[in-house]
């Protein structure tokens, strides 16, 4: 990555920061590609996501990735569609112990199922799966969203 795309990339991560309730998850945006194709997320174990027992607190976790894939089919999908977060349910493998990381796609071949689905239906339901993984690769959370999406 050479240096103009590394301040692009920077200024796509420090996005997040602008809404005040995703300042305080303590989630880090790490990289946002270019087209919002792909999100890396650090959720490091720090005194603002520790819980009583020295580890991530659980709603740390969730607030951390709660808004990325709906913020990442919201700008790949353009203003002709409506895109909401719907549900969402959390499963706690683990304790964090440690920085987390989240690996968010959303590929050129999901969004052509998105459009094509719409044109036959008034709205759809995607699900999306988010692992909350430590250094080892290990899943401590795994996180499932469901996201409402529509035309204008």
């Amino acid at each position: 990555m050479g240096f103009s795309a590394a301040i692009t990339n920077k200024f796509r991560c420090w996005s997040f920061y602008a809404f005040a309730c995703y300042r305080g998850t303590g989630g880090r945006a790490r990289y946002v590609a270019e087209d919002w194709s792909e999100v890396h997320l650090d959720l490091p174990l720090s005194r603002r996501t520790r819980n009583y027992v020295g580890t991530i607190f659980g709603g740390s976790m969730y607030s951390a990735v709660d808004p990325i894939y709906m913020v990442m089919l919201i700008r790949r999908l353009g203003k002709d569609y409506i895109v909401w977060d719907k549900s969402a349910s959390i499963q706690f493998k683990k304790p964090g112990r440690e920085t987390l990381h989240a690996r968010f796609v959303v590929a050129d071949e999901e969004l052509a199922a998105i459009r094509a689905a719409l044109e036959t239906q008034r709205s759809i339901d995607r699900t999306y799966l988010i692992e909350l993984k430590d250094s080892s690769g290990t899943a401590c959370a795994t996180v499932e969203k469901l996201i409402y999406i529509r035309k204008r």
